[in-house]
């Protein structure tokens, strides 16, 4: 960050006001910015081939590219990440935004994941990217469990917990299950959860069976096992990923190559469930946390940006985030107060909840 910090001092005035125009005109149309075009934009009346020694200098600083050989100069990864941290000029929540985000939220008779996925979808529309949404483990105590055989390959768990939320979870059940099988597992379950959360019930669970397993049908416990390991999402502090706008980034794009690096974003997406864990960064940091392009591993294939931000209870404790993916050249002066918004207005509407 120093020496991020450093480049934008050295720079004299034309050098900074050169380097902040391409970089806003690349996040305005996505193309490369050439000379001619900035002599118009320039505060300072110069010339073109002035323009070009600039342009050239940052180059050697690797904060410019140029794609093609006569054409104009793009940011670097680096020279976006210098801008974002040194130039950037964040917008305000215009009162349209708050009245959606407001209007989406309003609705206090849905439980908490109709209401994230509608924050998803919301967030997604308003900036024209993908939103995520990481949605709080659910810390009730449990009060019922049944399972429900809905294919050979398929059955459904249903969870009714103390604060009266019902929640159902599909599940990859062991070959050969029966309906007996799937009665003794909810029936032993339910003689241990009275007074237990999910993530409790599971270590009595593990304890249970590891002592109980000859009282139990091999089936049935197998049928716990899979579908305990599966509540807490392998042992993650959060309960799911709420992925939403996918036809955003695909339906903005016609290059081939860019097309496959957004397909390649979103299966990682859909198979990476340590997505999580990648979404915890936001505890390092207060509000809003930017990364560009391989800054993180999760999106360094499909060079795209993620703004997220984490929400808070009442207790100020983390227990969840909210963000926006989209290509490198997001409009963050727009998206990074609506991502922080969005954060504040869950965590404010989780906490009168709880």
């Amino acid at each position: 960050m120093t020496d991020r910090a450093n480049l934008i001092s050295d720079m004299n005035d034309r050098s900074r006001e050169v380097f902040r125009r391409v970089v806003e005109g690349y996040l305005e149309s996505g193309g490369p910015v050439g000379s001619r075009t900035l002599t118009r934009m320039m505060e300072e009346k110069i010339s073109a081939a002035t323009i070009r020694n600039v342009m050239q200098d940052l180059e050697y600083l690797g904060l410019l590219d140029s794609p093609h050989v006569s054409a104009g100069r793009v940011p670097t990864q680096m020279g976006l990440r210098l801008f974002v941290d040194g130039l950037l000029e964040v917008g305000t929540v215009t009162d349209d935004v708050r009245e959606k985000m407001e209007m989406t939220i309003r609705d206090e008779q849905t439980d908490v994941g109709g209401m994230l996925d509608r924050v998803g979808s919301a967030l997604s529309g308003l900036t024209q990217g993908a939103s995520l949404v990481l949605a709080p483990k659910h810390e009730a105590a449990v009060k019922h469990v049944e399972f429900v055989s809905l294919a050979p390959d398929r059955a459904l768990v249903i969870l009714v917990f103390a604060d009266g939320q019902v929640e159902n979870r599909v599940f990859v059940p062991p070959a050969g299950q029966t309906p007996s099988s799937l009665r003794e597992a909810a029936n032993f379950l339910n003689s241990l959860v009275e007074g237990k959360t999910l993530g409790e019930l599971r270590t009595t669970v593990e304890r249970e069976i590891k002592t109980r397993r000859q009282e139990l049908d091999n089936l049935a416990a197998d049928l716990i096992e899979n579908g305990s390991a599966f509540w807490e999402g392998d042992g993650t502090s959060y309960e799911r990923l709420i992925v939403r706008g996918r036809a955003n980034l695909l339906g903005e794009s016609s290059e081939a190559e860019e097309l496959d690096r957004i397909r390649s974003l979103f299966d990682d997406l859909e198979k990476k469930r340590d997505i999580a864990e990648f979404l915890e960064l936001a505890e390092d940091g207060d509000g809003v946390r930017i990364f560009i392009g391989s800054e993180n591993k999760l999106f360094s294939l499909s060079g795209s940006s993620l703004v997220v931000s984490p929400y808070m209870n009442a207790d100020r404790k983390i227990i969840g985030a909210v963000g926006v993916i989209g290509p490198t050249r997001l409009n963050y002066g727009r998206i990074v107060p609506i991502v922080d918004y969005t954060a504040q207005l869950v965590g404010r509407i989780l906490s009168s909840k709880a």
